[in-house]
């Protein structure tokens, strides 16, 4: 994770405003980016599955071939529906990282603690099915968002969203750092 992207550093500010005893503020409305970071949070839910399936096989984190895969149908669906290709490649190289992130974090827990490594293996195919149904929303979403994207609060609303499906889900902090890693070039 680059850790002082711009985008964690505002993450970080608005957790601690959030979290400041006798903080009032307005409700926040709610912003296009809210979809884009639900869909990378449930896209990057799927890495406990992918690491699950993958655990104690052959099968390596690292899948160049199909993350070549991903990458080129997610810029053929950007260029259909007219969005930028480089940028959905961009942002969906992000979504990979991180999803590779949360796999090396479980693998490492597995191996420090076995008893809490999965005793069943899910269909990586039925996974793969799970994801790019993920991914087909999420380049619609990023495409949808294209204004708030490029808006000067692109930032602090990407933050806030972090913060609400954190106070929502309450991911660990490999998934919460691994969220934020996937964000990291949603704003121009």
């Amino acid at each position: 994770m680059r850790n002082s992207t711009p985008l964690t550093v505002t993450l970080i500010a608005a957790a601690a405003l959030l979290a400041s005893p006798g903080t009032a503020a307005a409700a926040p409305q709610p912003s296009d980016l809210r979809p884009v970071a639900d869909l990378a949070a449930e896209r990057l839910a799927t890495a406990d599955l992918v690491a699950a399936a993958k655990w104690g096989t052959d099968s390596p984190i690292d899948d160049p071939a199909r993350e070549q895969q991903v990458l080129d149908t997610v810029a053929a669906q950007a260029q259909r529906i007219g969005a930028d290709p480089d940028e959905i490649r961009r942002i969906f190289r992000d979504q990979i990282e991180a999803n590779k992130q949360v796999q090396r974090g479980l693998y490492r827990r597995w191996t420090a603690h076995p008893d809490q490594a999965p005793t069943t293996k899910p269909d990586l195919n039925v996974v793969r099915e799970r994801i790019n149904r993920v991914n087909t929303d999420l380049v619609d979403a990023v495409a949808g968002s294209t204004e708030e994207r490029t808006a000067p609060t692109c930032e602090p609303e990407l933050a806030l969203a972090v913060v609400e499906i954190h106070h929502e889900r309450h991911p660990d902090l490999l998934h919460t750092s691994a969220l934020i890693r996937s964000l990291a070039s949603v704003c121009r």
